[in-house]
């Protein structure tokens, strides 16, 4: 493509099923022949809408993205959905994405890019999802490579502060002790932490993920017949 050598990581399908018959499916096949697959992109999710009934519903919309989204949770990949927009302006930008707010309510987010004219140089991407800030990207084409540049962005990423939890997990957690198991009351008096037992472990189950993404600790919260028990293991960033 454009003179450039191919690659093995890219891959094609030129047919592709209807999402509800088929396509789930499909695409479960493709990521077991291809378990390194990262980011699946379907182009466009018109194309496999399922036929007939009700398709423009709030309930449809939402129910079709969200068995999409099942599908991309449960492999663990990307999953992008390319999308059209109406031709009518509205005061919300992601208001103009084609069908009902089910779309992007099902989603975990959602990228808009316009143009001024359709052969302008210049355009501007606006993102909004559950794990990422309202921002507005001004992009230029390059016009060699086929790829959009960044220039710069309207809004500054905001850095969530430290968690004083976290931290202490993080302190108490360490090479040279990477695994603790015990409830939440131990694990309470080991972190030295003015909080109740059953306060700390909700904290610990809603920032899981944080844990785990900036601090590389696995945290699990597990019922036996003891008693509900609580799991840390370091797990260092693969080099």
């Amino acid at each position: 493509m454009f003179g450039m050598e191919a690659t093995n990581d890219l891959l094609f399908a030129i047919c592709a099923k209807q999402a509800g018959n088929g396509l789930e499916e499909q695409l479960k096949r493709f990521v077991e022949e291809h378990p390194d697959t990262r980011l699946i992109i379907i182009d466009t999710l018109q194309k496999i809408r399922e036929a007939g009934g009700d398709k423009y519903s709030y309930a449809n919309d939402y129910e079709l993205v969200g068995k999409l989204k099942r599908f991309a949770d449960g492999c663990g990949v990307c999953l992008l959905l390319v999308h059209h927009t109406r031709k009518q302006q509205a005061d919300d930008k992601f208001d103009m994405i084609s069908g009902t707010n089910g779309l992007a309510g099902s989603a975990d987010g959602a990228f808009l890019l316009q143009k001024e004219k359709r052969t302008d140089s210049t355009a501007t991407l606006d993102v909004v999802g559950r794990d990422q800030q309202d921002q507005r990207l001004y992009l230029t084409r390059d016009k060699e490579h086929l790829t959009w540049m960044l220039d710069r962005v309207e809004t500054e990423l905001w850095i969530e502060p430290p968690d004083p939890v976290l931290e202490a997990v993080s302190t108490f957690i360490t090479a040279e002790r990477p695994s603790w198991a015990g409830t939440a009351t131990e694990l309470a008096e080991a972190l030295k932490l003015d909080m109740k037992p059953n306060a700390l472990a909700m904290r610990l189950n809603v920032r899981a993920g944080r844990l785990s993404v900036e601090y590389h600790i696995r945290y699990e919260n597990a019922r036996t017949h003891a008693g509900r028990s609580i799991s840390l293991t370091l797990e260092p960033p693969e080099a």
